[in-house]
């Protein structure tokens, strides 16, 4: 058997931040410390934090006045802040900054009364907080269908933004839909899908060819875990999205020679080595990691945890 370790792969800059803020969080001020929603979408990582301290919660009614409370990596709406403050909360802001970069366009758009036109899947957490920023201003809109249903008050007045962890090629798709139908719309300056999400996408589609399978590592709710192996299928080759090698599947496997390992970017390199020795337990083994791209980006952590 061939396993063919895709790279860029797991962690990215946003993913490794908010963990770090949960991290330093509990050394600086000890547990209990609260986090709104799962700090990145990858359970293994969120039941390691829990065995540190930190309490996950839905509602931040179950948050007690004064507490100290982070904000996941998929960023909340300006109502969330207000609460918390209400409540005396100190809150640690652990939105990644591409997300954030987000919510500065939706502010941006509003401000100038355009209707918004935000890319995204309907329940995301991501996609919750950014609408929060201009809830008057936002439409929610997901495939090529949708942009034909738009109904749009001012034409001449409208700007796209988009979710951050989208398939590249999908996205792409939907807004040159757009651009049909609102010829002078406007969008970001930069693509808002983070360069995580573009280089994991862009090594799979580049490595592919070469394996019988894929599998990739990460949550079901992982947006960009979820696109790798959409990104498969829409190729006609098998892609298996598996949270650890216990999901794998013996069945998968036969007649298969090359398999093309990857992770999504919340996914921990620990389980991807956990489904190369399941691997290497079977039989011989080949392991070859192939870069498509190199990525070196680091992001400060926030002000609360900055300081001396």
């Amino acid at each position: 058997m061939k396993i063919i370790l895709a790279k860029p792969r797991g962690f990215c800059a946003g993913v490794e931040r908010a963990i770090k803020c949960v991290e330093q969080s509990l050394e600086r001020y000890g547990a209990p410390v609260y986090v709104l929603n799962d700090i990145v979408h990858n359970a293994h990582v969120v039941n390691d934090l829990k065995a540190k301290g930190a309490i996950f919660v839905k509602s931040l009614e179950d948050v007690p006045p004064g507490a100290h409370l982070l904000f996941s990596a998929h960023g909340v709406g300006p109502e969330r802040f207000e609460y918390a403050s209400k409540y005396q909360m100190e809150v640690i802001d652990a939105t990644c900054p591409l997300v954030e970069k987000v919510h500065n366009e939706a502010r941006r758009f509003a401000s100038r009364d355009y209707t918004i036109i935000l890319i995204g899947e309907n329940g995301h957490d991501e996609t919750v907080g950014t609408m929060g920023w201009a809830p008057e201003h936002i439409k929610l809109v997901l495939t090529q269908e949708d942009v034909d249903n738009l109904e749009i008050e001012n034409p001449d007045r409208v700007s796209y933004i988009t979710q951050t962890t989208l398939s590249v090629d999908d996205c792409e798709r939907v807004i040159q839909a757009l651009k049909v139908r609102f010829p002078n719309i406007q969008g970001p300056p930069k693509s808002d899908i983070c360069y995580a999400t573009t280089n994991r996408q862009a090594a799979v589609n580049h490595l592919s060819p070469r394996a019988d399978i894929v599998l990739v590592v990460g949550d079901r709710e992982s947006a960009n875990s979820n696109r790798l192996a959409e990104i498969c299928h829409t190729k006609g080759k098998p892609a298996y999205l598996i949270s650890s090698a216990a999901m794998i599947e013996e069945s998968w496997l036969d007649g298969v020679e090359t398999i093309l390992l990857t992770a999504g970017a919340s996914a921990p390199e620990t389980l991807v080595q956990g489904v190369i020795n399941y691997f290497r337990a079977r039989g011989p083994l080949e392991v070859e990691e192939a870069e498509v791209m190199m990525e070196d980006v680091h992001f400060k952590l926030p002000s609360e945890l900055a300081a001396v």
